[in-house]
């Protein structure tokens, strides 16, 4: 008996034992994180998206240096924010990369919701290109490769980036102080450039992006395309007055999207936006042809109006650029290649005679114009006759064809002849709020044609692609204006539907 009872007491005590250790881990985790919660309170929370303060979106400091373009550094900033900010009081400042901040640039009026101010800073002597005109100026001598700048709300010099007046800050090279980390270094040949508002490198969507990370949030591009107050608000919104940030609304050419960003300031020469009444545009001057066109084709579009044929120059493109004329393409073995079909505005004179402005050409081999690329456009309009509404894109990409005179870079005064003929294609049943009404399942037509006489060797059919393949060619971001979930999965397909 007792040995029994002698036995029950050392389990009970071994149990009781194994009890308190269990009570004691748990005390000993819950202070863990009450301690690790508490030290949270006092970190920085990384952002995940759009910066809610006006930021820094570009640096350039090789203005004016041996093999740069532009003749002055500058600094651009950006407001992702839904509100004006006046930046009365504030400044930009630069320290080189372990030095103080001693060169400042004071800062006056406000900058824009979703709007840019540019600053032009000091000049090395060189380059062949003014800035667009600048929104503040000063004397600030930036560094080509490595330096510090910041954005701060006082006009006295801020000792860093953890300083409570400053509202930006971007380290870049071998600076011994950034967002957590910096960009790389610069040349003069590039800059650092913050990621659009969806955390990639679109153009016309914005430069806002900020997780408090340099490294992260900026890229190296030499694409320097400087914007002003002037520029067109990013990324185009359906409330705009600007004809071109109408993307979202009913029936509007660019309803699904700005696919390069294009913006109707003429320092944006190689992506400039025209809009016309048939159909808008984003112009080349550089290639005399567009980059893209894009239009809604409904059955209001179509009527018995004849092809006018009135091929002619576009006398509306910005003073001094030059203008192809009618005969450009004269004996060159290419066609005079629609982007806007003839066929897809007959519902007036006025309307088919726009489709014939050059500014709405590409050259085009004959078999891929007059046979495969003029199939699709038929097959489109017998959409539109069947009850449906389409959003079309097209534009050529690369360089360098083969027509009926063999193989051309380019025609004309220097048109260049593309290497593919891409068009994409949203079909919609008729109705209203069309945005609202592109599913997963909504059928989207994308073909990638070469622009060769073989082309005509196999119906359009054969040529349809995903609209990301058009989008990995082109750097283009197509339905922009689609809800991100939705874009991701109608731009994988590969179309498989009716062809005729």
């Amino acid at each position: 008996m007792l040995e029994r009872q002698s036995g029950q007491k050392a389990i009970l005590s071994k149990r009781g034992k194994e009890s308190f250790k269990k009570k004691t881990a748990f005390l000993i985790f819950m202070c863990l994180i009450f301690f690790v919660s508490l030290g949270n309170l006092f970190i920085k929370p990384t952002q995940a998206a759009v910066g809610s303060h006006v930021a820094i979106s570009e640096i350039y400091g090789g203005g004016g240096n041996s093999g740069s373009s532009y003749k002055n550094d500058y600094i651009e900033l950006y407001n992702p924010t839904s509100s004006s900010v006046s930046l009365s009081g504030w400044s930009v400042q630069y320290a080189s990369s372990t030095g103080t901040f001693n060169s400042i640039t004071n800062l006056t009026g406000s900058i824009g919701s979703h709007q840019y101010y540019l600053i032009k800073e000091a000049s090395g002597g060189g380059g062949t290109v003014d800035l667009p005109t600048a929104d503040d100026s000063g004397t600030i001598n930036l560094s080509a490769s490595s330096g510090k700048v910041t954005l701060a709300k006082v006009t006295t010099a801020v000792s860093g980036s953890t300083n409570s007046n400053v509202v930006d800050f971007v380290g870049f090279g071998s600076a011994n102080d950034s967002e957590t980390t910096p960009i790389g270094t610069l040349s003069a040949t590039t800059s650092a450039e913050r990621k659009d508002n969806n955390g990639g490198t679109a153009q016309g969507q914005g430069n806002g992006w900020d997780t408090n990370n340099n490294a992260n949030d900026l890229v190296i591009t030499s694409s320097l395309v400087p914007q002003n107050a002037s520029s067109a608000a990013e990324p185009t919104t359906q409330t705009g007055t600007d004809p071109g940030t109408q993307t979202g609304t009913d029936n509007d050419h660019m309803g699904l999207g700005n696919p390069s960003g294009a913006t109707s300031n003429t320092s944006n020469a190689n992506n400039y936006l025209m809009v016309k009444p048939q159909y808008d545009l984003s112009y080349n001057n550089s290639k005399h042809e567009p980059n893209w066109v894009s239009w809604h084709l409904g059955s209001s579009d179509l009527g018995s109006t004849p092809r006018q044929d009135d091929f002619r120059a576009d006398t509306t493109l910005p003073a001094g650029w030059y203008q192809v004329t009618a005969s450009e393409f004269a004996g060159s073995g290419f066609d005079r290649g629609h982007m806007t079909p003839s066929g897809d505005r007959t519902s007036s004179v006025a309307n088919n005679s726009a489709t014939f402005l050059m500014t709405n050409m590409i050259p085009q081999a004959p078999n891929n114009n007059e046979v495969t690329w003029e199939s699709l456009e038929s097959y489109s309009r017998t959409l539109v006759s069947a009850g449906n509404e389409l959003y079309i894109m097209s534009g050529g990409y690369g360089t360098g064809g083969t027509g009926s005179n063999g193989f051309k870079t380019t025609v004309g005064n220097g048109v260049v002849v593309p290497a593919k003929t891409w068009k994409v294609i949203v079909v919609l049943p008729n109705g209203n709020n069309d945005i609202s009404r592109i599913t997963t399942s909504t059928r989207v037509i994308a073909v990638l044609m070469p622009n060769y006489q073989t082309t005509s060797s196999h119906p359009w059919s054969y040529y349809r692609v995903s609209v990301d393949t058009i989008e990995s060619l082109t750097g283009y971001d197509f339905l922009s204006s689609v809800p991100a979930n939705i874009q991701s999965t109608i731009e994988a397909n590969v179309d498989n539907g009716p062809t005729n």
